[in-house]
């Protein structure tokens, strides 16, 4: 009970102190996560609105798809995106294994699914309101997607939101494709894995308490968007 308390004792001043490697682990975190998330905004928002607005065969079979990978198992991504990325794979020439950039393409593997099928739950139901109006306005699809999306912003930003928290939290497929290098692809969740292995609670309690901060922020966020927007008229 006394090492735990002097480990808790020592976080804090970790934390107080802006300990140099804490700070270069969280930035790397909130960078990695974050660029991750707007990838997966640029493609799962459109494709999302666009599953939710268009009418096409296998529409059903896309919709379950999505639904389904929205539990994919980290490690199972991260493993995919190893064999992409390693020498004998396709992608081998890049030369992004053991890199930020791997950890980014993992994250955004994982989380596509996610923003994709919450964001066409949004909009279709944006679409069920608007669509007779969109019609008789002759707008074309790709206008009325953009529209919606931008109607359904705030909503939207509850999406992204769920995005960034699963990403952030996320130790699986980036520990496989990032190595878990000292001050290069060292990221919260895969430090406090290490740390704590390691007997040095006081760097992963540290750690943790950030993330759990973050994770807190994010979700507070979240949920305060949300309640935004249930009396938010449309624009």
């Amino acid at each position: 009970m006394e090492k735990i308390a002097d480990a808790f004792s020592t976080a804090l001043m970790l934390l107080v102190t802006f300990d140099a490697d804490m700070v270069e682990i969280v930035v790397l975190s909130l960078s990695v996560s974050f660029s991750a998330v707007m990838l997966a905004a640029l493609v799962g928002l459109p494709f999302g609105a666009f599953v939710a607005i268009a009418r096409f065969p296998g529409r059903g079979a896309v919709i379950a798809l999505l639904n389904a990978l929205m539990g994919l198992p980290p490690v199972v991504v991260g493993l995919v995106v190893y064999l992409m990325l390693s020498r004998s794979g396709p992608l081998g020439f890049l030369g992004w294994l053991f890199t930020p950039t791997a950890m980014v393409v993992a994250q955004f593997a994982l989380i596509t699914p996610l923003v994709a099928a919450l964001s066409r739950q949004a909009i279709q139901d944006l679409w069920e309101e608007y669509h007779e109006l969109l019609r008789s306005l002759d707008v074309r699809l790709g206008a009325m997607v953009a529209t919606l999306i931008w109607d359904g912003r705030y909503r939207l930003l509850t999406t992204l939101l769920a995005g960034y928290g699963r990403a952030i939290a996320e130790v699986g497929a980036v520990i496989i494709v990032g190595g878990n290098i000292a001050h290069v692809t060292r990221v919260m969740t895969t430090a406090i894995a290490l740390e704590t292995s390691k007997g040095d609670l006081a760097l992963a309690l540290g750690l943790g308490i950030v993330l759990l901060l973050i994770s807190l922020l994010v979700n507070t966020a979240a949920a305060l968007s949300g309640r935004s927007t249930q009396g938010a008229p449309v624009q």
